[in-house]
């Protein structure tokens, strides 16, 4: 493990944002004593407040999605996409099979399994305009449910975790809702206004995880049933809320690298071979065919279908599925956000954009594709209406009716259940690990005891919930918070993009400098210099006899015009930084490093006891924004004051061009 990346140890103290955990907890647990004692008070103004948003502003969800997926286009192949979320020497912490995994886990696994025979049926069965049940409506179904789960989805969370990694990483703010609106309000982020961002944040994953969590023990009881008898009834599933709970406590205490990512990987491999399965066992050819050409279709028709919103054909399904879709998906950023933010520090903007819109949106559209594409073979052409007719009456018996009609119906159903149970635990680990940072201050190596509360809590809430029958009107609520969260949005990505342009700004006022040239008769000390490899104490020596000299000289040069900055020493001269103040403009730090590095070629070096060295410590240049992958060992202490010069020269340069 890297020098940078999050470990698991964790802390034995409590670390706690009492102005976010409390709060929260008390609006959460209020709104939902009020929900169940008075469901009408509860439901009815929620219910009110959606239908107002469908009549009046659909046309605002549509524009923010819209405008979303513009950003994350422009971005993902503008020149900002080469800036990394976090240091210029960042490196990933999790290869891209591990990332992947843990983002469609906890971004949409649950809904996935709920919704992909479900969809398609339904929309089949009844489209937004014309008749159901034909071929035209068949390829219109497909269509949509890619619409719904596909590269817009996907954009609204990508652009909240860019938003969020930039900021925790490249300009350490905690990794926190509040944070992607420190351009916005500036150091207040650290005050109440912050701490109301998170309490909201708080509230919003709570109750997404919640509704979330109650339809996938709905389907989870119907699984069970299905297989092996169990009563359909709401103790039994809460009773499955918190066996499923267990396991998700376990998994947060094993840590998010034991615990989440095991679980995320296992449930990926069991997607692609429950794809396999059904696609081998089905009309192969048809499935892939159609799959194919309804993608070709949505990528080709993504545009005008996004700003469709049937105003000349007025429909109730556009409010009821799409407009509730968007509104879904916002409302979801505070987790999801975060929870990627989280794993994918030391990635380049672009490599996250297009690792968190393009790849998913594949996976899903081959996803709903197949199944969907199964069940709409089998009630369109094999006449199976019975399949239709079930997933009508209830949408969580969809996926286990349809695999009764494929070869090795159980062992499907079991490898179905079990994917369930997985996404389930994994959605409410990674929910639970979101709420403990939100809560700490964006800390996530907290005691095991912290963490596992918010798993009780998120167990509490559902089954609450679920025995009071609350879930519709949690749900409701939580669509509805879309709209001024959607508001607050436009501020965070102004903010951002101030930031960005900063930044590209200060990349282009870097320049490469050469140090004051050696003397003619130096060159073979400069070559025995190349060809050495030093260990950590022979750079801590440089360090201490030239770097710490030469940033002096440099500290009082700059005091002499009234320039505040001072020189620091850490672990034992491995690192020693120039800081420069610069009042309420970005400061300039100019760090040297030492920092371990495999032997180029162990041929060239060999220990005293002919042992061949494997590894060399390198004096690396470390800027604000990270490091500069150059060398400065055996430099001269006027060579190094040059370098500072000339790096300090282009942070005012860019001071300047920011203006």
């Amino acid at each position: 493990m890297s020098e940078h990346q999050h470990t698991e140890q964790r802390n034995s103290r409590f670390t706690l944002d009492a102005a976010v955990c409390f709060p929260a907890l008390i609006l959460l647990f209020g709104a939902i004593a009020m929900v169940l004692l008075i469901p009408e008070a509860g439901s009815n103004p929620f219910a009110g407040v959606q239908a107002v948003i469908v009549d009046t502003a659909s046309w605002f969800y549509v524009l923010i999605v819209s405008l979303i997926a513009v950003i994350v286009a422009v971005l993902a192949f503008s020149r900002y996409g080469d800036i990394k979320l976090g240091p210029d020497h960042a490196e990933p912490e999790y290869s891209f099979l591990s990332w992947f995994a843990m983002l469609f886990s906890a971004g949409i696994g649950i809904g996935m399994m709920f919704y992909g025979i479900a969809e398609p049926v339904m929309h089949y069965l009844s489209p937004p305009t014309g008749p159901g049940g034909t071929p035209a409506a068949a390829t219109e179904a497909i269509q949509i449910s890619y619409f719904h789960w596909g590269f817009n989805a996907w954009a609204t969370y990508a652009v909240v975790a860019m938003i969020l990694a930039y900021f925790a990483y490249r300009h350490d703010l905690p990794l926190t809702l509040r944070s992607a609106f420190y351009p916005l309000i500036g150091e207040r982020i650290h005050g109440p206004v912050g701490a109301a961002v998170d309490v909201f944040a708080v509230i919003c994953t709570t109750c997404g995880i919640s509704v979330s969590l109650g339809l996938g023990v709905l389907q989870i009881n119907t699984g069970f049933n299905y297989l092996f008898g169990l009563p359909i009834d709401v103790w039994v599933q809460v009773v499955l809320i918190f066996a499923t709970m267990a396991l998700a406590t376990v998994s947060v205490i094993l840590g998010l690298d034991t615990g989440i990512k095991r679980l995320s990987e296992i449930n990926i491999v069991l997607a692609v071979l429950l794809l396999l399965l059904i696609l081998l066992t089905g009309p192969t050819a048809l499935l892939l065919s159609g799959t194919l050409q309804n993608f070709g279709a949505y990528v080709a028709g993504l545009i005008p279908r996004t700003l469709d919103m049937y105003v000349y054909d007025q429909t109730d399904w556009f409010g009821g599925w799409t407009i509730f879709y968007w509104g879904w998906w916002i409302s979801w950023t505070p987790f999801v956000g975060v929870f990627v933010a989280r794993i994918s520090r030391g990635r380049t903007i672009r490599e996250f954009l297009i690792g968190v819109t393009v790849v998913p949106t594949l996976f899903i559209c081959l996803w709903m594709g197949v199944l969907g594409g199964s069940a709409l073979e089998l009630i369109g052409n094999q006449g199976v209406t019975e399949l239709g007719t079930a997933v009508q009456e209830n949408p969580a018996v969809g996926l286990f009716r349809f695999m009764e009609f494929l070869p090795a119906t159980k062992i499907l159903s079991v490898i179905s259940l079990l994917m369930i149970v997985i996404f389930f635990v994994t959605s409410a680990d990674s929910g639970a690990m979101v709420l403990n940072m939100l809560s700490a201050k964006g800390v996530d190596n907290t005691p095991a005891l912290q963490r596992t509360l918010w798993t009780l809590v998120i167990a509490l809430a559902a089954s609450l919930l679920l025995l009071g029958g609350g879930l519709q009107a949690l749900q409701t609520a939580t669509i509805a918070s879309a709209l001024p969260f959607a508001i607050a949005l436009l501020g965070a990505f102004w903010g951002f993009g101030r930031a960005i342009l900063a930044d590209g700004a200060k990349r282009d006022a870097h320049s490469t400098h050469t140090p004051p040239a050696m003397a003619a008769e130096g060159w073979r000390e400069r070559l025995r210099v190349l060809l050495d490899y030093p260990d950590d104490q022979t750079v801590q020596a440089f360090q201490r006899n030239t770097i710490h000299p030469a940033m002096q000289s440099f500290a009082s040069a700059l005091a002499e015009r009234g320039v505040a900055a001072r020189v620091i020493t850490e672990d034992d001269a491995l690192s020693v930084r120039l800081e420069v103040s610069h009042g309420d403009e970005p400061d300039f730090s100019y760090e040297v490093r030492a920092r371990l590095h495999p032997m180029p070629d162990a041929s060239l070096s060999a220990g005293t006891s002919g042992d061949r060295a494997v590894s060399f410590y390198r004096a690396e240049v470390h800027l604000t924004e990270g490091g500069q992958d150059y060398d400065v060992m055996g430099w001269s202490q006027e060579q190094v004051i040059v370098d500072i010069l000339n790096q300090y020269e282009d942070h005012l340069h860019f001071l300047h061009t920011v203006r």
